[in-house]
């Protein structure tokens, strides 16, 4: 299987995605973030993917000082049970949280590539809470996406364990993202989320692509 490992995004609403594992980590500065990330990405550079892995890709926050990894997969047990056997496995990728895609508010009929992926999670208590959360912010964007310049797509998650929600956003530039929380748009956004009882928003991230294995 030949792998691309150059700047491609991937694509998170794909059909035959059932799960995906992600996971954020602080490190001291760009070059230990860089660093983390360029040995991740080698581990599977020359290919194969292990059995039930669709793609890695390897991200970096726009302060420097977070790294995110965003791996999908057709078969998570099938890859755990590969994991289980090996050493060249990336941490990141066994011991991130497992969500699933819940719902997708498509904004860009273009089809743009992405600039900029932001990252925010909610801390929920429970399924119901998820879908709660789920529902409530994706109907806040529909009904406000005229304010919403330069987003492409929200894409939420739900936790396997019943306890986050994480929405995958896809932004044409980080500036246009930034324009966004300084505008009315953003506190309708924000009040749509707090306003739900058992439901804490945990804050968000901006990232650009540092690798993909696709």
């Amino acid at each position: 299987m030949d792998l691309n490992t150059a700047l491609a995004v991937p694509d998170v609403r794909r059909a035959d995605s059932t799960s995906v594992v992600a996971s954020q980590w602080y490190l001291p500065d760009r070059p230990h973030v860089l660093g983390e990330l360029r040995k991740i990405a080698a581990r599977w550079q020359a290919g194969p993917l292990p059995e039930g892995l669709l793609s890695l890709s390897c991200w970096l926050s726009d302060t420097d000082d977070t790294a995110l990894t965003w791996a999908q997969f057709s078969d998570l047990e099938r890859f755990r049970r590969t994991a289980d056997r090996s050493d060249d496995i990336p941490l990141s990728v066994v011991r991130g949280v497992e969500y699933q895609l819940a719902r997708s508010v498509v904004l860009d009929d273009e089809k743009r590539e992405p600039g900029c992926v932001v990252i925010a999670v909610f801390d929920v208590d429970g399924a119901e809470r998820q879908r709660r959360t789920v529902e409530t912010v994706a109907d806040a964007l529909e009904r406000g996406r005229e304010s919403l310049p330069g987003m492409l797509s929200a894409n939420f998650h739900a936790s396997a364990d019943g306890s986050r929600v994480l929405n995958y956003a896809e932004w044409t530039s980080a500036e246009a993202h930034a324009a966004f929380m300084d505008s009315p748009g953003r506190a309708d956004v924000y009040r749509a989320s707090s306003s739900l009882p058992g439901v804490r928003p945990i804050g968000y991230r901006r990232y650009r692509l540092y690798r993909s294995v696709l």
